[in-house]
């Protein structure tokens, strides 16, 4: 009944807000729970999986206003915790196992817009442990941090967060840092630019394939584009650019989903459409860089600017994952992965 009632109210709010929003096809899925509203505006979330019992994992989830700040939930759509304020985080990402005096420490890290840094938070407890925040993009005139992704290097676990901004150059619009915690807070250090932008809207959705190595990232209103994610690679070439042809307007939010080591699907927001648009991880014709789309997923978010998703057994209606998506009225939606594999499956457009 709660999630009911919390549906109805986002469409309501859906409603009343603007006629021009993007309207929620008949057939869409409909999704298994709805968070409890923030105060002003979602943008992205991020699943934090309890490493003790994955039934208790949890959604980091941003509201993007000057007051705003990280919103926690439990697997219900319960806030259980709002983090320090923040002035207008846009995107976050998680990391496990980052070293901070010698211990692990899973991390929250997300922009902060008006200050140009981006913010750390230790897990679950989202608390700040960044002495303030990383300032990015010093010394550049078009600064404004927008997207973030995390990236996990396998052979020595370093961790690096990609940057990416309101607008920027054509060739490196996005920075990468390594993160480190030896001085007992987290610091950032830029070890590599990159990135091409085509100049036709922005760059907010970036997303991090940790096992294979790839980073992706939507240039808004001209496709998806994709490097190597090792900056030790020192290799800048653009792998894939994609989805140029599939879109109504806005390339949004990335979400991977992983079936095997190598397999499964990326999710993009198709977002005045209100679906995703579904690719083959491991690529299409026997190369890995070619991504053709598979299937487009209709969903009931509205607008939806940011995404997550797992595939592992979060328990109940989680069995075989969870999909989360942002969606206009405050909220983020959670979606059984077992509504969305039929589709895939089917490949119905």
């Amino acid at each position: 009944m709660k999630k009911i009632i919390a549906l109805f109210i986002c469409t309501a709010f859906y409603f009343s807000c603007s006629s021009k929003l993007a309207a929620v096809r008949e057939d869409a899925i409909k999704p298994t729970e709805v968070t409890q509203q923030t105060l002003h505006d979602t943008d992205d979330p991020a699943i934090w999986i309890n490493p003790e019992d994955a039934t208790k994992s949890l959604v980091v989830g941003t509201d993007k206003d000057t007051d705003g700040g990280l919103y926690l939930f439990d697997l219900n759509g319960k806030i259980l915790k709002k983090s320090t304020p923040l002035l207008r985080p846009n995107n976050v990402d998680i990391a496990y196992g980052l070293m901070i005096n010698g211990k692990k420490t899973d991390v929250a890290v997300t922009t902060e817009r008006l200050t140009n840094k981006i913010r750390i938070f230790s897990l679950p407890d989202l608390e700040p442990i960044d002495n303030g925040g990383i300032e990015v993009f010093t010394g550049e005139e078009l600064r404004d941090p927008m997207g973030v992704a995390l990236y996990t290097r396998p052979s020595d676990k370093a961790i690096f967060a990609i940057v990416g901004r309101k607008t920027g150059p054509a060739g490196t619009y996005l920075w990468q840092y390594e993160l480190s915690g030896k001085s007992g807070h987290v610091t950032g250090n830029v070890v590599r630019k990159f990135g091409q932008f085509s100049g036709k809207k922005e760059i907010e959705a970036i997303a991090v394939d940790n096992e294979l190595g790839y980073i992706y990232y939507c240039d808004e209103q001209a496709g998806i584009r994709k490097y190597l994610a090792d900056p030790a690679a020192k290799d800048d070439t653009q792998l894939a650019f994609f989805g140029m042809k599939d879109f109504k307007a806005d390339h949004e939010g990335i979400a991977i989903y992983k079936k095997t080591a190598s397999t499964g699907y990326i999710l993009v927001s198709n977002q005045q459409a209100n679906t995703f648009m579904v690719y083959a991880r491991e690529g299409s014709n026997g190369n890995p860089n070619e991504h053709t789309l598979l299937a487009e997923i209709p969903v009931s978010t509205v607008e939806c600017d940011g995404a997550d998703v797992t595939n592992l057994n979060l328990g109940g209606r989680f069995g075989n994952g969870m999909f989360v998506a942002m969606s206009n009225g405050m909220t983020f939606h959670y979606y059984s992965w077992d509504d969305i594999q039929p589709l895939i499956d089917a490949g119905k457009r």
